[in-house]
C-alpha cells in the first residue's frame, strides 16, 4: 500500500512540474521565440537549465519551508503528500480552464495549510509572514509597475530596439567540416544589444521560475522521514520541468498565449525582471510566493502608469467629469507613441507573423506628464475592470478552496 502510495506521489509531483515547465516556458521565452533569436528546443534547453540553477540554489530554502516549516515534516505521510500534490494539480486545471493566473504556490500552501488545521500543527507565526508576503508583493509589484510606467517607460520606449528577424539570429555557417555559429548578417549593434537583453531576461525569469516552483512539485515528499532527499527533489522536479518544456511548451511558444500575449516587448521585459525580482527575493527567504500573481500586478502597474500620464497628479487626486470613467491599465502600453511614432511589435504580433510598421527616422519627443489627453488612448483595449476583479478573486478563491476542500480529507486521513 505504502509503494503504491509512493508512486502515486512521484506520478502526481511529475505532473505538476509537468505542467509548471510547459506553461512557465512559454512566458519565460515567448518573446525570445517569436523574435527568432532563438528556436524552440534552445529555448526548452536554456529554460530547463536556468530553472535547475534556480532550484537547485534559491529554491532550496522555498522547500525547506513547504516541506518542514507549516507543518512539521512528520505530518506529510503518503496518503498526505498525495493529497496536497493533488491540489496542487487541480490548481492548475483551473487555473487552464478559466484563463487566470491563479497560484500554484498559494494554493499548495493552503493545502498544506489544511493538513496543519487537521492535525493542530500549523506553524501560524510563519503563516502570518506567508499571508503578509502574498498581500505585499503584488502592492509591491504594482507600484514599482506603475512609477516605471508613468515616469520611465515612455522614454525606454522611444529608443528601445527590438527587431523579428526573417531568420534566426544565430545562423550555422555549414560550408566546412565543423559548422560554425555566426550572427544574422542584417543584426544592427543596436539590435544585438536588444536581442541579447531579451534572451538574458528570459534566463532570469527561468531562474526564478525555478526557484519559486520546484517546492510545488516536490514539497511534500521531502523532509524528514521523506521520501525523497531534498537533492533528489530538486532533480525530479526540474526533470519533470523538461518533460514539460520540451513537449507542451511548443504550443505554448508557438501561440504565445498567457497574460503578457499583447505586451510590447520592451513591457514584457520590464514585467519580467521586476516581477523575477520580487520572487526571487521572497525565495531567497523561503517564501512560497507567486510569479504570476506578481507578474500579472506588475502589468496592471505598468500600464496604469502609462495611462495616468496624461495627467498630473493634482489632477488625478481630484477626479473630474472629464477624467473620472478613464480607465487604466494595460492597454495603455498599446499606444504609448505618437502617430508618427508606431509602437515595437507585440507577443502577439510575433506569435501571429504580423509586421510591426516601420519607425521614423527622426526620434520624437517624449511629451511632459500631463501634456497627453486621455483621447490619446484606445480604451477598448485598456485592462477591464471586470476582468481585474476576477483575477483578484481567483488569486483569493483558490488558496481559501484548497484549505476549505483539503480539511475534510486530512481529518479523514489522520
Amino acid at each position: 500500500m505504502v509503494s503504491l502510495l509512493l508512486i502515486s506521489g512521484l506520478a502526481a509531483a511529475v505532473f505538476v512540474g509537468f505542467n509548471i515547465g510547459g506553461s512557465s516556458t512559454g512566458v519565460a521565452f515567448g518573446p525570445a521565440v517569436g523574435s527568432r533569436l532563438v528556436r524552440k528546443v534552445t529555448a526548452a534547453t536554456l529554460f530547463v537549465g536556468f530553472a535547475f540553477l534556480g532550484a537547485w540554489t534559491v529554491g532550496r530554502n522555498v522547500i525547506a519551508t513547504m516541506s518542514s516549516s507549516i507543518v512539521p515534516a512528520i505530518q506529510f505521510t503518503p496518503a498526505a503528500s498525495v493529497a496536497v500534490l493533488f491540489f496542487t494539480g487541480a490548481s492548475l486545471l483551473i487555473s487552464n480552464l478559466y484563463g487566470v493566473p491563479a497560484s500554484t504556490s498559494m494554493t499548495a500552501v493552503g493545502a498544506i495549510v489544511g493538513l496543519g488545521l487537521a492535525t493542530g500543527t500549523l506553524n501560524q507565526a510563519l503563516m502570518f509572514v506567508i499571508v503578509s508576503a502574498w498581500i505585499v508583493a503584488p502592492l509591491l509589484s504594482f507600484t514599482v509597475g506603475l512609477v516605471i510606467g508613468r515616469y520611465i517607460y515612455p522614454y525606454l520606449d522611444r529608443y528601445a530596439a527590438f527587431t523579428k528577424f526573417d531568420l534566426h539570429f544565430i545562423q550555422l555557417d555549414r560550408s566546412g567540416r565543423i559548422p560554425r555559429p555566426h550572427l544574422n548578417p542584417n543584426a544592427t549593434p543596436r539590435d544585438i544589444l536588444g536581442s541579447l537583453s531579451v534572451i538574458a531576461i528570459a534566463c532570469y525569469m527561468a531562474f526564478s521560475a525555478g526557484a519559486s516552483n520546484a517546492a510545488n512539485a516536490v514539497a511534500p515528499l521531502v523532509g524528514e522521514g521523506g521520501s525523497l532527499t531534498v537533492d533528489q527533489g530538486v532533480l525530479l522536479a526540474v526533470a519533470a520541468f523538461a518533460l514539460g518544456s520540451f513537449t507542451i511548451a511548443r504550443r505554448t511558444l508557438a501561440t504565445v498565449g498567457d497574460d503578457i500575449t499583447e505586451l510590447p516587448i520592451l513591457a514584457s521585459l520590464i514585467v519580467s525582471v521586476v516581477g523575477g525580482t520580487i520572487i526571487t527575493v521572497l525565495s531567497y527567504l523561503g517564501i512560497p510566493a507567486s510569479l504570476a500573481v506578481s507578474t500579472t500586478s506588475t502589468i496592471i502597474g505598468l500600464g496604469w502608469g502609462r495611462a495616468s500620464r496624461a495627467a498630473t497628479l493634482a489632477e488625478l487626486a481630484t477626479p473630474t467629469p472629464d477624467n473620472s470613467d478613464m480607465e487604466l491599465a494595460t492597454g495603455a502600453l498599446l499606444t504609448s507613441r505618437a502617430e508618427d511614432a508606431p509602437a515595437s511589435p507585440t507577443i502577439g504580433d510575433l506569435a501571429r507573423h504580423e509586421e510591426p510598421a516601420e519607425k521614423p527616422d527622426e526620434t520624437p519627443s517624449v511629451p511632459a506628464v500631463g501634456e497627453e489627453g486621455p483621447a490619446d488612448l484606445d480604451e477598448r483595449s485598456l485592462f477591464d475592470s471586470g476582468a481585474a476583479k476576477r483575477i483578484v478573486t481567483m488569486w483569493v478563491l483558490t488558496p481559501s478552496l484548497a484549505v476549505a476542500a483539503s480539511y475534510p480529507v486530512f481529518v479523514l486521513l489522520v
